[in-house]
């Protein structure tokens, strides 16, 4: 049972946006949606985060933490590092990119350093110290699945614990952004927990080759974010 609880308590832990990784400062574009007027209410909100959801979350950085996390239990260094030169290269927005490895590098300090002082293999030391060295990118999904692994977490609770904190941080960033209210809010989460639950058992086997996004509009909001003259958000 106390294993059970450890690992359940990480999961709340690491989807939880009081985990200072920065997370709170990435919009993925929706704060350009918002500028440029095309979200209109909570069902536009709702059709766009499941949109992100089924096109880029689930066909990319699903699949990145699902095989760090398999990488991390085989203690499989070498695909855990293709794993994050996949994803580097499949992230197309300047500013995805940046917000992912910022993140994936505020991670490693907090917890994966923590994880490789305890742990019995050099993994999770050898990609801290790639990131820290630059020889990898460091993506947070990759560093996510690592720590998810190395904490007890299925692949499936890894998976659904980092799909559920990418709702709520792009929810949380139209809440502070001004046009939604908590209530609102609560009931778009409410209403994406299927689709959270669909594109993790859905992209939960495939393999890194498989590993793509295919959003343009998202994309070319987050391209346009970069030049925007007002941003709140990082990306």
């Amino acid at each position: 049972m106390s294993t059970d609880a450890d690992a359940f308590l990480s999961a709340l832990r690491l989807s939880d946006s009081f985990l200072p990784v920065g997370s709170y400062t990435a919009s993925y574009g929706l704060e350009q949606y918002i500028n440029e007027d095309r979200i209109e209410d909570g069902e536009d909100l709702r059709a766009l985060i499941a949109a992100y959801l089924r096109r880029l979350v689930g066909p990319c950085e699903t699949v990145a933490v699902a095989n760090t996390h398999a990488a991390s239990a085989d203690g499989d260094a070498e695909r855990l590092l293709a794993v994050d030169e996949r994803l580097h290269a499949v992230t197309m927005p300047a500013e995805f990119r940046e917000s992912s490895t910022k993140a994936g590098a505020k991670l490693c300090e907090l917890l994966l350093a923590e994880t490789a002082e305890t742990d019995v293999d050099e993994l999770p030391s050898t990609l801290a110290e790639a990131i820290e060295d630059g020889s990898t990118p460091g993506h947070y999904p990759v560093v996510f699945g690592v720590v998810a692994q190395r904490r007890g977490l299925s692949r499936l609770e890894a998976c659904l614990a980092h799909a559920y904190s990418f709702v709520t941080g792009l929810l949380g960033a139209a809440q502070r952004l001004g046009r939604f209210g908590h209530t609102e809010i609560q009931a778009a989460l409410e209403d994406l927990q299927p689709v959270v639950e669909t594109i993790c058992e859905h992209h939960l086997e495939d393999e890194i080759a498989a590993m793509s996004s295919f959003a343009p509009l998202a994309e070319i909001m987050g391209m346009r974010h970069e030049r925007a003259g007002r941003r709140l958000f990082m990306s």
